[in-house]
């Protein structure tokens, strides 16, 4: 349209300038004049109708345009699925990486078959770990182990998680989205399905189904958005890596110039530190707040405060007594979990394209009161349980050249005393619950990344791990990440 603005302008001044020349200009030169409009007319007429009818073809092929959010720029990671602060600076985007797939703005209005295909996107990643222990007997120390998700994986070369994702928009109303993760021992799993609102008013969202959920900053993000090749220690120990709902989500996003985002979750519970339950009760309950703005061009921040609430019952984990014969104990009670979070990004003047910084942190706490049993298979004795624990992280990213980044990373956590009845009360000695004897793992990781592209990635980490029991193991990870497929924008 810009093309279209002088000629537009010509014609303006042409009509305003008329009825003065025409007083003038001798009865040829009128007629000169009149055809010189016309033919500026039809030009003009000309040019709009071969714009609308590129727009109609791009309709009926089902292209639909993203919006971005004001101030954000094009490739701007988002605060939540796509969301990005109102006036969020271009600082925010982040370094070439390997987005999720994100509902459009609006459905495909063509009717045709093709404005119906799901957007299809497939990542592949890969590692080879050297590593001093033997990962086997991998186990953070003082801690509840999880069913999974704890530690650096297997030696050698691996197959990592590949992810399959499939979505699009419904209909006007609702966006579905499916992800596959397909892992290295050829099972599969579904990591995501859910639907999402689409058409709710005032700033709701609803989601229903499978989904990550919304507390703490990096549980929504997918591994191959990470940063680091795996998760801080206190993700792996009280989610078990990442913690998903089965339920229903909603969030609220107020009008504001600054980022203000409120949201609530319900689910089974089924997931880590919960458990399936024979029960019609939810199972998990969750809140989370998010505030987040910019500082000048340069500097975007989000900060964020969440509460889990989940309930176990016979949450079983395996361990050794006194003696070193391997038990089962179970874990029966409710588990509750804090958390605040904060995140600051930096590029100058918002181009991120040569330099950018990323500073993240999150702090956890959780509570969990019940009852612990003892060698359920065996003696099966029971008794009250309680502790209160702790964990957090710290991590810096910058890219020093274009599409190489360097990264530091700290984790610390703090099992305490946990109130065991079977202890107090003289039955057991507390040797006899060798995986929560008081302990503090903690981690030093670096690591170097170079991104060829917006699409694959090459990485090498080494970390110092002294999260088991006296032994501290050194881990060097070589990791690849390869994208294909149809990609939208991802989290901030």
């Amino acid at each position: 349209m810009a093309k279209l603005t002088p000629i537009a302008g010509a014609f303006v001044v042409i009509c305003m300038l008329w009825p003065h020349a025409g007083q003038a200009a001798p009865t040829d030169d009128v007629a000169t004049l009149r055809a010189e409009i016309e033919a500026l007319k039809a030009d003009y007429n000309a040019r709009v109708q071969s714009l609308e009818a590129r727009i109609r073809r791009l309709e009926s092929a089902g292209a639909s345009a993203q919006t971005t959010p004001p101030g954000a720029a094009p490739a701007a990671a988002a605060p939540s699925e796509g969301a990005v602060p109102v006036g969020q600076a271009a600082a925010t985007a982040p370094p070439p990486a390997f987005p999720e797939p994100a509902p459009v703005a609006a459905p495909p209005k063509s009717s045709s078959a093709t404005a119906f295909n799901p957007a299809i996107s497939v990542i592949l990643t890969g590692n080879y770990a050297s590593l001093s222990q033997d990962p086997a007997t991998y186990r953070v120390a003082g801690f509840i182990p999880p069913p999974q998700g704890e530690g650096p994986g297997e030696r050698g070369f691996n197959l990592d998680e590949s992810e399959l994702t499939v979505s699009s928009n419904v209909d006007p109303y609702f966006f579905a989205n499916l992800t596959a993760a397909i892992q290295g021992d050829n099972s599969i799993d579904i990591e995501e399905a859910y639907f999402k609102t689409l058409a709710l008013n005032n700033g709701f969202t609803i989601k229903g189904g499978r989904f990550f959920s919304g507390t703490g900053y990096l549980n929504e993000v997918h591994s191959h958005n990470w940063d680091f090749v795996d998760q801080p220690l206190v993700y792996q120990v009280f989610f078990g890596g990442q913690l998903a709902q089965d339920g229903v989500q909603i969030r609220w996003l107020a009008p504001t110039d600054y980022f203000i985002e409120l949201g609530a979750e319900a689910g089974s519970g089924r997931s880590f530190p919960g458990t399936q339950r024979n029960s019609n009760s939810l199972g998990s309950d969750a809140l989370f707040a998010h505030l987040g703005g910019d500082v000048g061009d340069s500097t975007s921040w989000r900060v964020g405060g969440s509460w889990l609430d989940a309930h176990a019952a016979d949450r079983t984990y395996a361990d050794v007594d006194q003696f070193g014969a391997p038990v089962t104990n179970a874990f029966t009670g409710t588990s509750r979990t804090w958390i605040v979070d904060g995140t600051l990004k930096w590029a100058p003047h918002g181009d991120p394209t040569h330099h950018q910084l990323k500073l993240q942190g999150e702090y956890l706490r959780r509570t969990e009161d019940g009852q612990l049993a003892f060698d359920v298979t065996g003696q099966n004795l029971a008794g009250v349980y309680s502790t209160a624990q702790s964990g957090w992280y710290v991590q810096g990213v910058y890219e020093f050249v274009q599409r190489w980044r360097m990264g530091l990373r700290y984790d610390s956590m703090r099992s305490g005393t946990p109130g065991i009845g079977l202890v107090s009360s003289g039955i057991l000695p507390q040797a006899d619950f060798t995986s929560l004897l008081s302990a503090t793992p903690e981690r030093t990781t670096v690591m170097v990344d170079w991104s060829l592209s917006e699409f694959s990635r090459l990485r090498a980490q080494y970390a110092w791990d002294e999260a088991r029991a006296h032994e501290r193991d050194q881990q060097l990870l070589l990791q690849y990440i390869f994208a294909i497929g149809a990609h939208g924008a991802h989290k901030f």
